[in-house]
């Protein structure tokens, strides 16, 4: 009688343990095979050996999907959502408090004012649509780097682009993380782009990725808060910072 597929495969790059029908490894990324094994009617990979010994498999965690490590919950990015409604919910509900924390001129332009109105927003789609992309880009970082790189990211881009609008561009205001979230894009795909160039074969949405980027582009025409300035320099700071990542081994 045929025995059943192996559950796992060890990855040669990190020595995980990792589910054999999945093309990439989960933990650090590398390229197991082009596709997923071809199955028989059994169900029975066809690479799989009858008389081939199953590997010892350790005892689950709570909550822990074979595979898949039950620790790695994205706690910086956590972190800065959790930061941005708090922060939103208070100053909204007292607005002249709110005056200590913007960004604006004039009279509203000390430079540490850049860290603290890129936690605040007066329109709640301008938030969701910034916080949405925070999320995903800040959380894909975090997999790949570990909590310090969103939380370098967000705070260089996002600080970064607040400062460049109303101290260079001239901009009145800046509210929003919207260069941050440009900034975490930024930072992301440079690793595949590079890739690509190479003749890496990965399975990163870059058409995706790229029309998130025109939502986040397009956010200043919707509301006045959303700093064009800002999510331009903070793309492109995103950018130059994704290319220092892209050098560092992954986790």
């Amino acid at each position: 009688m045929a025995s059943g597929p192996d559950l796992f495969v060890v990855c040669k790059s990190c020595g995980s343990e990792v589910s054999p029908y999945i093309t990439e490894c989960p933990y650090c990324g590398t390229r197991l095979r082009k596709r997923a094994p071809k199955l028989d009617k059994g169900g029975v990979p066809k690479s799989q050996r009858s008389g081939r010994r199953r590997a010892q498999l350790p005892r689950l965690r709570p909550g822990e999907i074979p595979g898949i490590r039950a620790d790695r919950r994205p706690w910086a990015v956590w972190a800065l959502l959790l930061a941005s409604i708090v922060v939103t919910i208070y100053l909204n509900a007292r607005p002249v408090d709110r005056l200590n924390f913007v960004l604006a001129t004039p009279g509203y332009d000390a430079p540490w004012r850049a860290l603290t109105t890129i936690f605040l927003y007066t329109h709640t789609l301008y938030e969701i649509a910034v916080l949405g992309s925070v999320a995903l880009f800040g959380w894909l970082l975090e997999r790949r780097h570990g909590a310090w790189a969103p939380l370098l990211v967000f705070l260089i881009t996002g600080a970064g682009g607040a400062l460049f609008a109303v101290k260079v561009a001239g901009d009145q205001l800046a509210l929003g993380a919207n260069g941050a979230a440009l900034g975490l894009l930024g930072a992301w795909v440079v690793r595949d782009l590079l890739g690509r160039r190479r003749g890496v074969d990965d399975d990163s949405d870059l058409l995706g990725a790229l029309a998130i980027a025109a939502v986040l582009v397009l956010l200043p025409v919707a509301t006045d808060d959303a700093s064009a300035a800002a999510g331009f320099s903070g793309g492109v700071a995103g950018l130059i910072l994704g290319l220092g990542l892209a050098r560092l081994p992954e986790r």
